[in-house]
């Protein structure tokens, strides 16, 4: 990767505030960018609506200046790769969807979480990056589709994993990385019956459309990573590289997280508490 063709991003999700373990990533992020000689892209990342909120749009952006982020393309710079925001590029999706649909290795699925839970199994291997996952229950993968039809957007469609193989990749923090599909993850998500991208089909083809050479984030979506690879190799798309950081724990050993961190600000674990903004 030469220093010419460096192109890194940082991509906060407006669910909630940012917490210090987002800022310590996204401080390695600009540095790596900045060692480089690449371009650092701002990304916001809101294609959940349902949780995401202008708000914390507006919050993100004064946090990461406020600790002295700084990027060189963005909806409030401009760039080549724009819209910067998920919400606003859904044609990037709906094309993209449309070239994994003639792939032949999505289905929809129209399983209810009571038969999902009920059918699941247990992973093979626990990480200790995350907590265990449930392996989505073979016996209600459906045929995969080819052929688009009307109301297929307003469905949630799955990924059929090749189950057995092998996914291996080489973290530039944590080394050679192994996962086996149908073991450590089954058939996921990447269309969602709300009419969006999954967070898994987004982020591949906005890295993809943006030419992001190296995605920088926490350890926790190591496993992400390998759901993702197939993504890529199914779009017949040219993977970044990872770097994965080592996570933040409160207080009580667990990692940060929007879910598990007060959302109050006065919060010591929230970027803009310390900064008191």
């Amino acid at each position: 990767m030469t220093s010419q063709s460096y192109r890194g991003r940082i991509a906060p999700t407006t669910s909630g505030y940012l917490h210090v373990g987002h800022a310590q990533t996204f401080k390695t992020a600009m540095e790596r960018a900045r060692e480089s000689g690449g371009t650092l892209v701002l990304r916001i990342e809101d294609i959940d609506f349902e949780r995401c909120k202008k708000k914390y749009a507006e919050a993100a952006v004064e946090d990461l200046k406020s600790i002295g982020i700084q990027w060189d393309e963005g909806d409030d710079i401009g760039g080549n790769y724009a819209p910067y925001t998920q919400s606003l590029r859904m044609n990037f999706y709906v094309g993209a969807f449309n070239k994994l649909l003639k792939s032949g290795k999505i289905y929809p699925c129209q399983a209810s979480r009571k038969q999902i839970a009920e059918l699941s199994t247990r992973q093979k291997r626990t990480f200790d990056f995350l907590e265990p996952e449930k392996i989505f229950p073979r016996q209600l993968r459906r045929n995969c589709v080819r052929e688009f039809f009307p109301g297929a957007l307003e469905k949630t469609w799955r990924f059929k994993v090749p189950d057995g193989e092998k996914i291996e990749f080489f973290d530039n923090a944590m080394g050679a990385q192994s996962f086996i599909a149908g073991e450590d993850f089954g058939d996921f998500v990447i269309w969602r019956k709300i009419g969006v991208p999954s967070y898994e089909f987004a982020v591949v083809v906005d890295d993809a459309a943006m030419e992001i050479t190296e995605v920088v984030r926490g350890k926790d979506l190591l496993l992400s990573t390998a759901r993702q690879l197939l993504l890529y190799e199914a779009l017949d798309l040219r993977p970044p590289q990872f770097y994965h950081c080592p996570l933040v724990m409160d207080k009580n050993g667990k990692k940060l997280s929007k879910s598990n961190t007060d959302p109050a600000v006065g919060n010591p674990s929230l970027i803009r508490s310390q900064n008191l903004i």
